[in-house]
């Protein structure tokens, strides 16, 4: 019985893959499913390039605005939630397509991966909440050194959440926790997005001068009123104390070199460069 089609739309910040995701969704009849670790977040709109209602031109889109900043959102909530939107879009004759640049996110729906069952281990935590960030690196570097280099790359070293949680799993698992895959459920097609340095440069220039006009500065002083912490705003990558142009650009360029560090393991993609016009058959191309 050949496979259920769904289409992935990846790449770095700033390439148009919610253009392009609207645009396949509109000619084939999809639904768009978000994979973007930010965006998931109620109010974070401005600071993330969130799509905007206009934008969407009335094709729906899916684990948008869905958790409270103040609250963690793992990966295997995400992958439940993804699963199930996948299921209930190709369930009402129409075709899901996953649109973002959270590899993590992606790879976890895409390679079907099955993450331990390991339950909160409290005394453990009330332990390590004493630790300092660096020492707390050094511990998971030692029992799981894969897990340390993959938070590295993310440039999460100082998630104290996330570092606490993967010391937490590779005690309890007693090994350095192997993460399972299944044989994918739906034929995965992957249509990566890339810029030439120079043009990706001008694009995220362009972006924050936006974000900032539309009131980027303004958007963190609501999230800091509402109660979100200063270290939960570092983790969003914003500055507690107002950030300025240059350092979100900075920042911005940083992540998207993670990003396509990230998504060049993955030898399924077909990448299209987004400084051209893009046009593909579905079924001719892939």
């Amino acid at each position: 019985m050949k496979k259920e089609t769904v289409i992935v739309i990846l790449g770095q910040t700033a390439t148009g893959k919610s253009d392009l995701a609207v645009r396949i969704a509109k000619k084939i009849d999809g639904e768009i499913i978000s994979a973007d670790s930010r965006q998931v977040y109620k109010g974070l709109d401005i600071g993330t390039g969130k799509i905007t209602k206009r934008e969407m031109q009335s094709i729906p889109h899916h684990l948008l605005d869905i958790v409270n900043p103040k609250k963690k959102f793992t990966v295997t909530e995400y992958k439940k939630l993804a699963d199930k939107k996948i299921e209930d879009i190709l369930s009402k004759g129409k075709t899901p397509i996953i649109c973002g640049g959270t590899g993590f996110y992606i790879d976890a729906v895409t390679k079907g991966m099955v993450f331990p069952e390991v339950p909160p281990d409290y005394k453990l935590r009330k332990n390590l909440l004493q630790k300092e960030t660096i020492v707390l690196f050094h511990t998971l570097a030692k029992l799981d050194p894969k897990r340390a280099r993959d938070i590295k790359d993310k440039n999460e070293q100082n998630n104290r959440v996330r570092l606490i949680r993967a010391i937490e799993i590779a005690k309890y698992l007693g090994k350095v926790p192997k993460i399972k895959t299944q044989k994918p459920k739906y034929n995965f097609v992957k249509i990566g997005l890339y810029l030439p340095k120079e043009k990706l440069e001008e694009k995220i220039k362009i972006r924050v001068n936006k974000m900032f006009k539309a009131g980027l500065l303004k958007e963190i002083q609501k999230l800091k009123k509402s109660g979100v912490s200063e270290k939960r705003l570092k983790e969003f990558g914003f500055e507690y104390n107002s950030p300025t142009r240059d350092k979100v650009i900075k920042e911005t360029l940083r992540y998207a070199k993670r990003q396509m560090t990230w998504f060049k393991r993955d030898k399924e993609i077909k990448w299209y460069d987004a400084s051209e016009r893009i046009d593909f058959d579905l079924q001719r191309d892939f």
